[in-house]
């Protein structure tokens, strides 16, 4: 009871200068600090001068990879966003395990802001067990997020990593997918470079994964990230997009935001210029179809990043945790990219959906 007296007395004292401060020095993404970060580890993964990153040899026709980002695992508790996506995405891994396909774990895999890592551990079992199954065969990369911080910044997370999947784990800020042949490569990090909340030196990343988020969860201050905020979140993939499009021949895959971009458009946006052929048509029923899935994404928060003249280098993966237990993620596989959800159907058993596919060498670079 005191307890609870004395954090409610908390809350009162130092909620607004915490959320004034967080308004002010969380997520802010500044297009100078972005393009600069992003260049320079692409630069150090492509000149072999970071153990931060992996290049990683590929055949656009043989090989295939997952990409799935921002799972969020948590404590079953009511702050745990991943709780109800989780058997789309053990789903997901049996499938992509039997297919043998990659997978590429593209950071804030858990939710290490609101949660102690140990419940995090206890609770999650299933889908550390069944990305295990990847490790085993040399086909897991785990990348590290803004909401798991601690697995670069921590020096015991090596050991926490063998213990949790039973061999060593490398950790990575970035990869690229180096075509051997004709057709672009392919560079994927999570995305929050160049944001000062998460991308700062090692004392403040510090700071902010074992200090900061931790008062502003205990005092229910809601951060300014691009996750929970959508003119930040369009602003971010646009970032993301104009560095991408000044590149030679890359796509950028990245995460962060959970708003899907598949080749530098959001579904959202397609599904405008799908519903202006209908009503062109006269098509009543694809135009009845069409508004129900925009109502949805909206209901998402999903917004318009209005690209105009774009080149299709830039992809996001979305998320792990939508409220109704969809995931989305990005597939490369057969020469092609693909932008693919799982969601339940109506007797509740997860299903795979394509929602957007380009064969790689037909993108506009």
């Amino acid at each position: 009871m005191l307890i609870n007296h004395m954090r409610r007395f908390l809350q009162r004292l130092l909620s607004a200068p915490v959320a004034r401060l967080a308004n002010k020095w969380s997520s802010n993404p500044d297009k100078s600090r972005v393009f600069e970060a992003l260049s320079r580890l692409c630069q150090q993964i492509t000149a072999h001068q970071t153990k931060r990153g992996l290049v990683i040899p590929f055949n656009a026709q043989q090989e295939k990879f997952i990409i799935f980002s921002d799972q969020h695992k948590g404590a079953r508790n009511e702050a745990d966003d991943f709780m109800l996506a989780e058997r789309n995405y053990l789903t997901a891994l049996d499938y992509y395990q039997t297919q043998g396909f990659s997978l590429i774990c593209l950071g804030d895999s858990e939710e290490l802001w609101k949660n102690r890592l140990d419940a995090v551990r206890r609770h999650n079992q299933a889908t550390f067990t069944a990305e295990q199954q990847f490790l085993q065969r040399g086909a897991f990369f785990k990348i590290f997020g803004n909401h798991d911080l601690y697995w670069d910044n921590d020096p015991l997370a090596p050991l926490v990593l063998k213990q949790i999947y039973g061999q060593p784990v490398p950790i990575y800020e970035g990869l690229i997918l180096k075509s051997k042949a004709e057709g672009p490569d392919i560079y994927l990090t999570h995305g929050h470079q160049g944001d000062l909340q998460s991308d700062g030196n090692w004392f403040s990343k510090w700071f902010v994964s074992n200090i900061w988020e931790r008062l502003q969860a205990y005092l229910h201050v809601n951060p300014n990230t691009p996750a929970n905020n959508d003119d930040l979140k369009t602003l971010h993939n646009t970032l993301m997009y104009n560095w991408s499009a000044a590149q030679s021949n890359l796509l950028l895959i990245t995460g962060h935001t959970h708003q899907p971009v598949f080749a530098s458009v959001t579904h959202i946006e397609r599904l405008y210029v799908l519903l202006d052929r209908a009503k062109t048509d006269g098509n009543q029923a694809t135009i009845a179809d069409l508004q129900k899935q925009i109502d949805t994404r909206h209901l998402k928060g999903e917004t318009i990043l209005d690209f105009k003249g774009y080149k299709d280098t830039y992809f996001n993966s979305g998320c792990c945790c939508f409220n109704d237990g969809d995931i989305t993620g990005i597939e490369i596989a057969d020469g092609s990219i693909r932008l693919i959800k799982w969601e339940y159907d109506a007797a509740g058993q997860p299903g795979r959906h394509v929602l957007e596919e380009s064969k790689l060498a037909d993108l506009k670079l």
